[in-house]
């Protein structure tokens, strides 16, 4: 893939609502690669990094979740992430049982190249107020939603509309788009056993109508998935005494310190355990566009990549109520970061720019 690309997605038929019967398979009804946690989108990254591990009873839990999740369109060659540079959009939704929502609380862009076996990931504020032209100005986790809705009217999906609208605003290529949701982020992390985190301050705050009660104390703690999600989604308090609030930023950098912390797990002997419950997890609350063929070939070329080099590069940006105006500077040079990552001009470990600089230990 050229990173000087220009040439964005058109709305092909193919990108319509599949028929019950047809190329693709019928999805499962997923909510939302995590993110993924927030994120992922994470789950989609852990999945790709930490719990890679094709061998044994693990290939055949992969295979039939890759099967019923992916679809099942030919991948030529060529266009193989084994040799092919890729770009994806994660999309995390607050989606839970509880709450039955769409909004976008994790969006990111990635960058991958074979290559180098190195991954660029772009992470923006949930409240950033997205101007672009040909779409009506507004926050960016409302879009998906909004997309849903007229999806039911235009055949053409939410997610193919979510991309098509990032690949304009990074003017990047976007191959593929993955929505994950958060019920899918509690389920990957109890499957990984929890994860350690050095929670940085006292969180708490609790909402009745969806169950939401997060109660977490300062220092070294082993959350659990309901405890992690808490922990990257807290915003502010409403107990006595009152805690301190976070931003979106605030966010951001705490789902960078938990997907780490998931890399890590998840090559633990812990996680090869809970491999197979883990990349069950996924599938269950995953949508994605990726082919299966394709999800099998990001695997084999990415399993065994290491965290040093996975670059996060979460762009700030000012917050004036109700919106997140980004920091210009930031974004243009994460856009340049993303394009580097594709024509392998990606910059060695210990020479990043600011922006990388200020996350390299998270």
């Amino acid at each position: 893939m050229s990173s000087t690309r220009s040439g964005l997605p058109p709305r092909e038929q193919s990108h319509r609502k599949s028929p019950k019967k047809g190329s693709r398979k019928k999805k499962k009804k997923a909510s939302g690669f995590q993110i993924f946690l927030r994120t992922l989108l994470t789950l989609m990254i852990v999945l790709a990094l930490g719990v890679g591990v094709y061998i044994g009873y693990l290939s055949v839990t992969i295979d039939q979740v890759i099967e019923e999740t992916g679809t099942d369109e030919k991948v030529a060659p060529q266009q193989s992430a084994k040799v092919k540079p890729l770009t994806m959009l994660l999309l995390g939704t607050d989606y839970r049982p509880e709450t039955k929502t769409h909004l976008t609380d994790v969006m990111m862009v990635i960058a991958m190249n074979p290559d180098t076996k190195s991954a660029t990931v772009v992470s923006l504020p949930r409240d950033t107020l997205l101007e672009l032209k040909g779409y009506k100005p507004d926050k960016l986790n409302a879009y998906y939603p909004n997309f849903l809705v007229q999806e039911k009217k235009s055949g053409i999906t939410a997610k193919y509309e979510m991309k098509t609208m990032m690949s304009k605003y990074f003017d990047l290529d976007i191959d593929y788009v993955t929505v994950l949701n958060f019920q899918g982020f509690r389920d990957v992390v109890d499957a990984l056993g929890g994860v350690d985190i050095n929670v940085d301050a006292d969180m708490c705050y609790r909402d009745r109508a969806d169950n939401t009660n997060i109660n977490l104390k300062k220092g070294q703690q082993h959350l659990s998935g309901e405890d992690a999600l808490g922990y990257v989604r807290y915003r502010k308090s409403n107990c006595s005494p009152r805690t301190k609030a976070s931003d979106d930023f605030d966010r951001n950098r705490r789902q960078n310190e938990v997907l780490h912390a998931l890399i890590d797990q998840a090559k633990s002997l812990d996680g090869v355990l809970g491999a197979g419950k883990v990349i069950q997890s996924v599938g269950k609350n995953m949508e994605t566009d990726l082919e299966s063929q394709q999800m099998k070939n990001i695997i084999s070329a990415y399993w065994n990549i290491s965290k040093e080099n996975v670059a996060f590069m979460p762009v700030t940006g000012q917050w004036k109520s109700p919106y997140v105006y980004l920091n210009k500077d930031e974004f243009e040079q994460a856009k340049q970061a993303l394009k580097d990552e594709l024509s392998g001009n990606r910059p060695a470990a210990g020479e990043t720019g600011d922006a990388e600089a200020a996350v390299a230990g998270n």
